[in-house]
């Protein structure tokens, strides 16, 4: 397997040939070995990067910033990146220090070496197209990233709530279906009025659908971007305009609406979206944890324990007591 010899500001290093990721990558992939789990991983922060990369590729080329040629190649990388075609050059461990830097950087390199194959150079002959001057042109890690997690979590929400939607049907189903199932009900693990199966399986439909309500509420902080903010929301090397024009760009490559923070300085020194959104992941955790252990105690046994209820086995439940059944 031959190499490349790529250059950075702190020297020389040596890039698999048939690589797509470039010098700055390779120094990540050195200096983070911490998880083994690389950004490939996660494709919805990929694709964000991408949708970003082509809509600050379209407004730079419309405020004549950006050759139209290598615009249209970036443009191009861009989408082919978004489908995922190319995840397995993303090889970054996920936890990094530098504030996404190298998850971004990552980005830039793959983008700009695929872009350099459109344009009919090799890789790595950043000249005719640079990860930095042109595929990052007026970016900054600093509104990059934050805005590419905000993409990612809004199409993971959009995914976990839909997941939920189908539990708190199933639990609704059986509500119904046990509505005339008498059984007691306990406050400290002791007997204290009666009531039906069909009450707590609805019971558990409702808390459901309150933290999917939960989520959207979360869900619409994560469309306030700081695109255009650049180092540290002052806009340094970009021109007046284009924070509102990729913002522009973005919507339409993304498909849903997005705001651009009113106080760009704010907005990047701010993360209070995503402990919200931390919070409430922790928030339906919990319950679907309660959840889980009532549905466990429920079926204890079946002849030593409450047995009130038999879930239905799903594969055996030891390696040496045949016909124990664990509920998993």
């Amino acid at each position: 397997m031959s190499d490349r010899i790529e250059r950075d500001s702190l020297g020389e290093m040596p890039v698999p040939s048939e690589a797509y990721y470039g010098v700055q990558t390779v120094r990540a992939v050195e200096n983070f070995q911490i998880t083994g789990i690389p950004i490939s991983r996660f494709q919805y922060l990929i694709k964000a990067h991408a949708a970003i990369k082509e809509a600050a590729a379209k407004a730079n080329t419309e405020l004549g910033l950006l050759d139209p040629d290598i615009a249209k190649a970036i443009i191009q990388a861009s989408q082919e990146v978004g489908t995922g075609k190319y995840d397995q050059h993303f090889i970054v461990d996920v936890f990094q220090g530098g504030a996404g830097t190298s998850t971004h950087m990552n980005a830039n390199e793959v983008i700009a070496n695929r872009a350099l194959e459109i344009l009919g150079h090799e890789r790595g002959e950043y000249k005719y197209c640079h990860p930095n001057n042109h595929v990052n042109l007026s970016q900054s890690t600093n509104d990059v990233y934050p805005t590419a997690l905000k993409l990612a979590s809004i199409w993971c929400i959009n995914d976990l709530i839909q997941a939920m939607s189908l539990l708190m049907d199933g639990f609704a189903l059986k509500g119904e279906e046990f509505k005339d199932v008498l059984k007691i009900g306990r406050t400290q693990m002791q007997d204290a009025v009666p009531m039906t199966l069909g009450q707590e399986f609805m019971a558990y439909a409702i808390t459901i659908g309150e933290d999917m309500e939960r989520l959207r509420e979360a869900s619409r902080l994560m469309h306030e971007i700081n695109m255009g903010a650049t180092a540290i929301g002052t806009g340094i090397n970009s021109v007046e305009g284009y924070a509102d024009l990729v913002r522009e760009h973005l919507i339409r490559i993304v498909g849903f609406s997005l705001i651009t923070a009113p106080n760009l300085v704010e907005a990047t020194s701010d993360s209070g979206a995503f402990v919200q959104l931390s919070g409430v992941l922790k928030r339906i955790a919990v319950k679907l944890s309660h959840i889980c252990n009532d549905l466990r105690l429920l079926s204890s046994g079946p002849r030593a324990g409450l047995g009130e209820i038999q879930l239905p086995a799903v594969q055996p439940g030891s390696s040496i007591m045949p016909g124990k059944v664990n509920p998993v």
